[in-house]
C-alpha cells in the first residue's frame, strides 16, 4: 500500500514530493501576478491579506421592494452588519484569521481560506422603509428584504399657517 503523503503535493524547494511538478513555476508566477494586481485596488475591494473577499450577490426589485441574496459561506450573524442610510444599503462583514500563530511546530504549506473584511453598497432605486427591512443568514446565504415606503407615508401634506402667540 502506497504512503498517502507521496501523492499530496507538499512543496519542498519548488518540487512536489515524488518528483518534478511542471506546473509549480506557473502557479508561483500566477500567484505573484495576482498579488501584484491586488496592490493597486482600494482597500475596500481586497482583504487584509491581499485576497479578494467580494461575495456574489443577486438583487431583484419587486412590487413590494428589493430582495437581495448574497453568498457568505463561513460567516456567522455576528460577523455581518447591515444598514440603510440615505437610500444606500450597506453590507459589511469580517472573516477573522483562525490560525494559531503561537504554535511554532505548525508550518502551513498552503493557505487558501479567505480572511479579512469587505463592504458592499447598493443604491436603492426607491424610498425604503428601513424600519421594516429584514435579513436572515442561513447556510451561507444572506437574504435581505427592503420594502418600499408606503405611498400614504410619502404623500404631500398641508401645513396650516397659524398666528404667532
Amino acid at each position: 500500500m502506497a504512503d498517502f503523503r507521496s501523492i499530496i503535493p507538499f512543496r519542498r524547494a519548488g518540487l512536489a514530493r515524488g518528483g518534478y511538478d511542471p506546473f509549480t513555476g506557473f502557479r508561483e508566477e500566477m500567484d505573484r501576478l495576482l498579488e501584484d494586481f491586488g496592490r493597486g485596488l482600494p482597500a475596500a475591494m481586497t482583504s487584509e491579506k491581499g485576497g479578494f473577499l467580494v461575495p456574489k450577490v443577486d438583487v431583484a426589485e419587486t412590487g413590494a421592494g428589493l430582495e437581495l441574496t448574497a453568498e457568505l459561506p463561513g460567516f456567522d450573524e455576528k460577523d455581518v452588519t447591515l444598514d440603510i442610510h440615505d437610500g444606500v444599503l450597506t453590507i459589511k462583514a469580517e472573516h477573522k484569521d483562525e490560525r494559531e500563530e503561537k504554535d511554532e511546530d505548525k508550518h502551513y504549506h498552503l493557505v487558501e481560506r479567505s480572511q479579512g473584511t469587505f463592504m458592499r453598497r447598493f443604491a436603492l432605486p426607491f424610498e425604503a422603509d428601513a424600519d421594516k427591512a429584514e435579513a436572515h443568514l442561513d447556510k451561507g446565504l444572506l437574504k435581505v428584504t427592503v420594502p418600499r415606503l408606503a405611498a400614504e407615508e410619502k404623500k404631500p401634506r398641508s401645513i396650516p399657517i397659524g398666528n404667532k402667540k
